[in-house]
């Protein structure tokens, strides 16, 4: 009977803490997520976005992601349908507010090791990692790529 918990624990778990996490996040106010803070802001290392396509090729494979926002209500980030400095903005903030989620997502790994032993808390940790990693990587490079965009557009003007 305990492992038939300790199993259901774990294949619930994460989902439960992705949609619980989600639902947190977006209830939060768009105007929390207006401004980079310490997590979000740009780093040096990350060359103003060149990282990305250079060396983690972001471009390649983040299509493949699930945009889970729409799922729950929150805005599409697909895409970008307008150059509007207002829609820029708010997509900019709801990049900030994607990775947030993913971090806090990510950031709830040590739930895992209350009841498991440490092989499988490093299995559910890996897939923590790989189910959040790659959604926080392309957050960031499409918002890297959006301040070249604002950059450019303020140039243009």
């Amino acid at each position: 009977m305990k492992l038939a918990l300790i199993i259901l624990a774990n294949c619930l778990g994460w989902p439960l803490i992705h949609i619980a996490v989600a639902r947190w996040i977006l209830a939060r106010p768009s105007g929390r997520f207006l401004e980079d803070n310490w997590i979000t802001r740009e780093r040096h290392w990350e060359r103003s976005g060149a990282v990305y396509r250079s060396w983690f090729q972001v471009h390649r494979w983040k299509d493949l992601l699930p945009d889970g926002a729409p799922w729950l209500g929150g805005m599409a980030k697909r895409t970008l349908t307008s150059t509007d400095q207002a829609y820029l903005a708010t997509f900019m903030a709801e990049t900030r507010r994607g990775e947030i989620a993913h971090w806090t997502m990510l950031a709830a790994t040590p739930i895992f090791y209350l009841w498991n032993p440490l092989w499988a808390s490093l299995v559910m940790t890996s897939y923590g990692v790989l189910a959040n990693l790659p959604c926080i990587l392309v957050q960031r490079a499409n918002r890297t790529r959006l301040f070249r965009i604002v950059a450019r557009h303020k140039l243009a003007k």
